[in-house]
């Protein structure tokens, strides 16, 4: 076989790019806010369009030669549109937390009040987070979840939004295994007159083939990742829909004048928070939407929840605590304190054996977030590889197997031979192996 271009002119660079392409191949992902993308999205993520700089918007461009990636913005706000039945996007943010950024920008000013899900308790960093922007630039107030049901407390929320008053409440989380209650997050909003915003950063997949409740009808604002549950490229977008009732228009927080919610959005992103857009990663999402929008996206998505809950009941048969009991995602949320394990030790032990998890507090974890008594499991990447309900049994007879004996070292090999023997039997990304 020929040398590659990046082969023959960074032969360091490139033997570091098969080592990953061997990680990725014969390891079980189980993070789970990672997946794999097609070979379609890596053709579009790689492409000539990394090339060009748009700044602004189609048809309306500081820069000339934009046509083409006009053409791919547009398709790919339109196929978001479509996907998830809103009538607004903005397909530019670089990631979820520039989407979440931009939105807070349009909808509130600075200093006003959020209240968001408590980072212990599964919320993401930017919905309100000391350490985050969210934290910094806003006051910020933190609902919990439920000690014994492992859900939002709704009681406790309604009560801190009467409270404090906030501007503006944010639903959703990073790690949350139920289902997103939209229905009555919006009840308390309109109670307090507060702005209601989504994070469907991790049930994007599962909204877009209507195995989630769609935030639509409910929220102010939508905010969502591109990769994860979506299998699309790392990226971020922002949706809005009209069925929730609310004008278009708004109070610009700053100017204090009426004006459009979708060109306030628009400006937030650019030149708000971003100058150039990614047009390749554009253009690349335009691609995954296309392909969450046929039937086999839809026969995806119900594996992903299959396989996640096939997990979850293995897991509780073999006595592991599960917060809420269970899942109704990809997410299973794991604590450890009775196995007298903690998150790193987990994350680590697993790590040797080829199993990747990540290290997670839980609720009311007493532990600090670089030791967390929890680790948190995901399905989208395995059952992308082609896995279902049998092999979640495998998994998580390997996984408890490491938990057991962490320290063994013979054990780790063992299973780390098995976990290898699995994923050869699920081959990723063959024609990129050296």
């Amino acid at each position: 076989m020929p040398k590659t271009p990046l082969q023959t002119s960074d032969p360091e660079l490139y033997n570091i790019l098969v080592n990953e392409v061997s990680r990725e191949d014969t390891t079980l992902e189980l993070i789970a806010s990672e997946n794999f993308v097609s070979y379609p999205v890596l053709e579009m993520a790689g492409g000539v369009m990394t090339n060009k700089y748009a700044e602004g918007y189609p048809g309306k461009r500081y820069y000339g030669g934009c046509e083409f990636v006009d053409e791919a913005e547009n398709l790919a706000r339109d196929r978001a549109n479509q996907l998830f039945g809103v009538e607004y996007s903005n397909v530019q943010p670089h990631s979820g937390s520039q989407a979440n950024m931009a939105a807070l920008m349009t909808f509130i000013d600075v200093g006003d009040t959020i209240l968001g899900l408590d980072l212990a308790h599964g919320g993401h960093l930017t919905h309100g987070s000391k350490v985050n922007f969210s934290g910094n630039l806003y006051h910020s107030v933190s609902y919990q979840v439920e000690k014994e049901t492992g859900r939002v407390d709704f009681d406790q929320v309604l009560s801190l939004a009467r409270e404090h008053r906030p501007k503006l409440i944010i639903c959703g989380g990073s790690a949350y295994p139920r289902f997103i209650e939209f229905e009555d997050f919006k009840e308390i909003a309109e109670d307090v007159s507060a702005f209601l915003m989504a994070d469907i950063a991790h049930p994007s997949g599962l909204v877009a083939t209507g195995l989630h409740p769609s935030p639509v009808p409910y929220c102010d604002v939508i905010t969502t990742t591109t990769h994860k549950t979506l299998r699309g490229p790392r990226g971020g977008m922002i949706m809005m829909g009209k069925d929730s009732g609310n004008p278009w228009e708004i109070v610009a927080p700053k100017s204090g004048r009426l004006k459009n919610i979708s060109e306030l959005l628009d400006s937030a992103v650019m030149p708000g928070i971003q100058g150039g857009p990614l047009m390749h990663i554009i253009a690349a999402k335009a691609v995954a939407f296309g392909e969450a929008l046929q039937p086999d996206f839809t026969v995806y998505t119900q594996q992903v929840v299959d396989n996640a809950k096939a997990m979850a009941n293995e897991f509780l048969s073999r006595d592991y605590e599960l917060i809420s009991g269970g899942t109704d995602t990809h997410v299973i949320l794991i604590d450890l304190s009775n196995k007298a394990m903690t998150g790193k030790v987990a994350e680590n032990a697993l790590e040797k054996a080829g199993i990747t998890v990540n290290k997670n507090m839980v609720p009311f974890d007493e532990r600090s977030p670089f030791i967390t008594s929890g680790i948190r499991i995901g399905t989208p990447a395995i059952t992308t590889r082609g896995m279902s309900q049998d092999d979640m049994v495998k998994i998580v007879a390997l996984i408890d197997a490491i938990i057991e004996k962490p320290d063994d070292e013979d054990n780790i090999v063992r299973v780390k031979a098995e976990v290898k023997d699995l994923c050869t039997s699920f081959p990723l990304y063959s024609d990129l192996r050296a």
